[in-house]
C-alpha cells in the first residue's frame, strides 16, 4: 500500500464511501430486478388464465 501520508484519512474515506456506494447500487438493482419479475410473472399468469 503506498504511504498516503496525511491525505490517508481522506483517500481512504473515499474509497469506503466508494464501495459502499457501488454495494448500494447492486443491492438496489438486484431487488427492482426480482421485484419485476414477480410482477411480471404475475401478468403471464394471469394472461394465461384469461385466454385459457
Amino acid at each position: 500500500m503506498p504511504d498516503l501520508g496525511k491525505y490517508a484519512g481522506a483517500v481512504l474515506g473515499s474509497y469506503a464511501a466508494t464501495i459502499g456506494l457501488i454495494v448500494l447500487l447492486v443491492a438496489v438493482s438486484l431487488w427492482r430486478s426480482a421485484k419485476t419479475k414477480a410482477a411480471l410473472a404475475e401478468v403471464e399468469a394471469r394472461q394465461g388464465k384469461d385466454n385459457g
